[in-house]
């Protein structure tokens, strides 16, 4: 057995590689809830346009009959199921990893918008709502005059 010399800094140094790899990987994974608990929170992204907003959410396995959207004022509603798929007999669940189940999302957007021009597409698993804004919260320029003397 060898002796070696002790290096408190190279222990410490290990130490921080080893910190920098656990932020430097995805650790992030959404908990799934346990039966009984509320539903699953849906992940959405929301654009800023000139005379629009844009919100963008991924609802993969639901049918767009499965969707529901509702404004009331200022604030979005999105809501979805992903019905769980009917087991067949002799076929032996080894592993499951993805949810079924209700899933919701409400958020106040940052302008006020005009909910009955609101459109929503559904394609390839992918929901895209474009709410136009209302036309006092839309931007008006002004011009400056200059006054003669």
């Amino acid at each position: 057995m060898a002796i070696s010399r002790w290096e408190p800094l190279g222990e410490l140094r290990h130490m921080r590689e080893m910190l920098d790899r656990v932020f430097e990987e995805p650790f992030y994974m959404p908990s799934l809830p346990r039966p009984g608990e509320g539903a699953r929170v849906l992940p959405i992204d929301v654009y800023e346009m000139p005379d629009h907003l844009l919100v963008k959410a991924t609802v993969a396995g639901v049918k767009p009959e499965d969707v529901d959207i509702s404004m009331a004022g200022n604030l979005l509603t999105i809501r979805a199921e992903r019905k769980e798929e009917v087991e067949e007999k002799g076929k032996e669940l080894i592993r499951r990893e993805r949810y079924f189940g209700r899933f919701e999302r409400s958020m106040t957007l940052p302008v006020s918008v005009q909910a009955e021009k609101a459109q929503a597409t559904f394609e390839n698993g992918e929901l895209t709502l474009r709410l136009p804004k209302a036309e006092e919260a839309k931007a008006k320029q002004i011009k400056v005059q200059t006054t003669k003397q």
